[in-house]
């Protein structure tokens, strides 16, 4: 939801907002970022987020997750009773003078001080944004990568998101990162964010899920994308994962025609066509009538 709508140009009335919330409560995840308490002025799309968080029905076993920039932020999110706050900082130092207007380590303290005033009150996960690459420096070692994962996981971070913000990543690369993440951080929550910018995000993620990883970002219909990144376009579609993921056997918990169902609707909320393609095409097992001459043909045969 944050991610998705974020860059959206109109804003999304808030019943809706609500609305598609609680729609996805009903679909299986096991976490929904639903706002961000960022200043309304960087983000008009998302100024509603205490009256969205208010309004939400909360599905047990769902967890709600917020983004959360500063400390003013954090003390919003407080009173918002979220269940996860979800802090973000680039591991490229150029993203994030152009994303934050600061240098990467005065944003490491901040999300230090962040973390200070939580206080274990409630968990927190860090997104490391252009974890495989950055569209103005290029290269991001993973070293680089590796070293804030540590800082913030001896910080006692539950989790880390590692973010390929601009579709920059390709499939060996996820998996040495991940292999190599997971080997050193067996205790950390490990979640990986892909975008499809060029065409590589499932490819990706089923990178990721044969060498372990189970936790992925996604949006509904692939909408989203950072405004301080050119050329990034829209996160992985979440029901077209899915459905790839099902379709080889894996159990995702998920319903995934009410997911469906839903990405075909998501186009009339945002007012336009969405990035999606199983919400299109329908799924693989949705087989089509045959044509009547198909079954003349096959009694002449």
């Amino acid at each position: 939801m944050r991610d998705g709508f974020q860059i959206e140009p109109n804003f999304v009335p808030t019943d809706d907002k609500v609305k598609l919330v609680d729609a996805l409560s009903e679909c299986g995840f096991a976490k929904i970022e639903v706002t961000s308490f960022t200043s309304p002025k960087a983000i008009p799309m998302l100024r509603d987020a205490e009256e969205v968080m208010g309004r939400i029905k909360r599905v047990p076993g769902v967890e709600y997750t917020v983004l959360v920039p500063n400390l003013r932020g954090a003390e919003r999110a407080l009173e918002s009773k979220a269940d996860e706050f979800n802090l973000v900082m680039s591991t490229s130092e150029t993203h994030n003078l152009a994303n934050l207007r600061m240098s990467r380590e005065k944003s490491f303290a901040g999300l230090v001080e962040v973390i200070k005033y939580v206080d274990g009150r409630t968990p927190i996960n860090v997104s490391l944004s252009t974890s495989f690459g950055c569209p103005m420096e290029g290269e991001v070692s993973q070293a680089v990568v590796e070293g804030f994962t540590k800082r913030f996981a001896d910080l006692g971070v539950r989790g880390v998101t590692i973010c390929d913000t601009t579709g920059m990543a390709n499939p060996d690369q996820v998996k040495r990162m991940c292999d190599s993440l997971q080997k050193q951080f067996p205790a950390l929550q490990l979640t990986l964010h892909f975008h499809n910018t060029r065409g590589m995000g499932l490819a990706n993620l089923l990178a990721a899920v044969q060498s372990g990883i189970v936790r992925f970002d996604g949006s509904l219909g692939g909408l989203g994308g950072c405004p301080y990144a050119p050329g990034a376009s829209g996160n992985i579609s979440s029901e077209d994962a899915i459905h790839m993921l099902d379709a080889m056997g894996y159990d995702t918990g998920m319903n995934i025609p009410r997911l469906i169902q839903l990405a075909r609707e998501l186009p009339k909320i945002v007012g336009h066509e969405v990035p999606g393609q199983v919400a299109k095409a329908g799924t693989t097992n949705a087989l089509h009538p045959e044509p009547d001459y198909v079954d003349e043909l096959r009694r002449v045969q």
